[in-house]
């Protein structure tokens, strides 16, 4: 039974996925509300551009939230901000510097903004009458990632955010004392990132990368491609450093590339803009004092790469001595794209080095599992509920808790919606609160919908059928016969016979419903579509999407 003292923990996004991640800390009337990412479409979402969180519940309870904290700067974590503000009204955003930048960046290519986004670091602490949130810094592959923490009546949660441990990082350690101290203080809950949890052991330092692409600069006196994450800005700077080191100067491609550059320079986290120049620049240079960085690591069609890969790219064309390095890890999913990418640069006959289990070339900004039983071990929470991951995952990371000592009745396999209660009896799951998956498609925010998508799903295997109907609307009589076009299903051209037989059974279906009274339009419509569908499935095996279009004629 649940009472008013209690504190309850959801997330509307982020379990039984990667990416998509939210998660709402309620107590009685006050809201904080921790990340608000998208997660990018699989393959089957046809014509969707995002993923986002359904937030129903956030705008039930509007009056009650008090703000909204970011962890880090990467999409799935900021990358909902904007459609977010569309649905709800968020008093203040409380966000890293690095991630305050990307996010006022996404808001004015969107011609929005916020009036109320506080820069927070690790000193920074937000109290509000129930609640008092501290941040922790933590290593991730974006600078500025934090841990966040929240004291609540009921006990602290501790929400690790993305992260990893690196003993020799490029950018900041992760500050160990403070959840050291945090944890003598006692967690009640902790919330960790399960993305790796499939993994064994550790993941490589930052360090063992630069040294392997310091090696590639080294060896090869050709001119360089480099593809990588526009987020990892440690990886970037290291590439800028070592450009510098061998003299040679840097060409960016990729709206992305060239916009998170733009801001590490703003931030200070890069400090030399005189080694990017533009591509003209580069023609009067060797080919051993040229860098081209771009995006396109994980085979997007449209990115910097697969433009130059395909010959299209405007400002570039591939040269046999050229080195294209991969310094990234595909992402699930993206590995058929990447390796397309990978067959055309080799037809091309350039040399590409990807990342393996021989090169250190790329690493995860992503705890593996012995990074997750560290934290485990660091935190020592008194209950536990993995984060962030597909449900293999979540039940991985279970399963490390139980060996590190946790007791399984207090570590908490949840799905998105699923509210799991704090109170002076402990931690217990509760109800089950509306959440979801909402399309976004261009600019329209849940418009298109699983009826939509399975509509696009027929559209693209079996195609579409229009047939135009000139009716007279004082004979009720069907002047003409009934015209047929489609797209996605046959030439008509070249199949006049099955046109013709189409064309007759529409006909028979229009004549025989006009002779009958009464009727209207839309049953005409539906007496074309309930006839027509499984006579054309009969004759070809195939269900097209049938489209009537009926002309009044007077």
């Amino acid at each position: 039974m649940k009472t008013d003292d209690v504190t309850s923990v959801v997330a509307l996004g982020g379990l039984g996925e990667v990416g998509k991640n939210m998660y709402v800390i309620t107590h009685k009337n006050e809201i904080i509300i921790i990340d608000a990412g998208v997660m990018f479409p699989e393959d089957e979402l046809l014509g969707v551009d995002y993923v986002i969180q359904d937030v129903t519940y956030l705008k039930q309870n509007e009056s009650k939230i008090k703000g909204l904290f970011i962890t880090h700067g990467h999409e799935d974590h900021i990358g909902g901000i904007s459609f977010l503000l569309q649905n709800v009204k968020i008093p203040t955003i409380y966000a890293p510097k690095m991630a305050v930048s990307l996010i006022n960046k996404k808001l004015e290519d969107r011609l929005m903004k916020h009036d109320n986004i506080v820069t927070i670091d690790k000193d920074s602490r937000v109290k509000s009458k129930y609640f008092e949130i501290e941040f922790v810094n933590t290593t991730h592959s974006i600078p500025d990632s934090f841990a966040i923490v929240v004291h609540t009546p009921n006990g602290t949660i501790f929400s690790t955010g993305d992260f990893k441990f690196d003993l020799n990082p490029i950018g900041p350690m992760a500050d160990l004392h403070k959840m050291a101290r945090l944890s003598d203080q006692g967690i009640k809950l902790l919330l960790s990132d399960s993305t790796n949890a499939l993994s064994e052991g550790y993941s490589k330092s930052e360090s063992a990368v630069d040294e392997a692409l310091s090696g590639i600069f080294a060896k090869h006196h050709g001119r360089l491609i480099i593809a990588t994450f526009a987020s990892n800005v440690f990886r970037i700077k290291h590439i800028v450093e070592t450009c510098k080191k061998y003299n040679r100067k840097i060409v960016v491609f990729g709206r992305s590339m060239e916009t998170n550059i733009q801001l590490a320079l703003e931030n200070g986290l890069l400090t030399d803009s005189s080694m990017f120049i533009e591509s003209s620049a580069a023609k009067a240079l060797k080919k051993n004092e040229v860098c081209i960085l771009c995006t396109g690591s994980q085979g997007e069609p449209l990115a910097a790469l697969s433009r130059i890969a395909n010959g299209t790219h405007k400002q570039i064309s591939l040269m046999n001595d050229d080195l294209v390095v991969f310094s990234s890890s595909p992402i699930p999913g993206n590995a058929a794209g990447i390796n397309r990418i990978i067959n055309k640069l080799y037809l091309k006959g350039v040399k590409v080095y990807t990342n393996s289990e021989f090169s250190d070339i790329h690493t995860s900004g992503h705890a593996k599992q012995e990074e997750l039983k560290l934290m485990l071990r660091l935190i020592k929470p008194e209950y536990f509920m993995p984060m962030h991951g597909e449900y293999r995952m979540l039940k991985q990371h279970k399963d490390l808790a139980i060996s590190c000592g946790m007791d399984p009745d207090k570590v908490f396999i949840m799905q998105n919606g699923d509210e799991l209660i704090l109170d002076s009896n402990g931690v217990h799951k509760g109800d089950k609160i509306t959440a979801g998956d909402v399309y976004v498609d261009g600019s329209r925010i849940g418009d298109v919908g699983s009826v939509v998508i399975n509509d696009r799903k027929l559209m693209s295997k079996d195609g579409i059928l229009v047939t135009i109907l000139n009716i007279n609307i004082k004979t009720k009589e069907l002047l003409i016969k009934p015209n047929v076009t489609t797209r996605g299903f046959v030439l008509v051209n070249e199949n006049a016979e099955l046109i013709s037989k189409i064309e007759h059974k529409i006909s028979e279906v229009v004549k025989n419903l006009l002779a009958s009274k009464p009727y209207s339009y839309i049953d005409i419509k539906n007496q074309i579509i309930l006839e027509l569908s499984p006579y054309i499935s009969n004759l070809t095996g195939r269900r097209p999407i049938i489209l009537p279009v009926i002309m009044e004629i007077k």
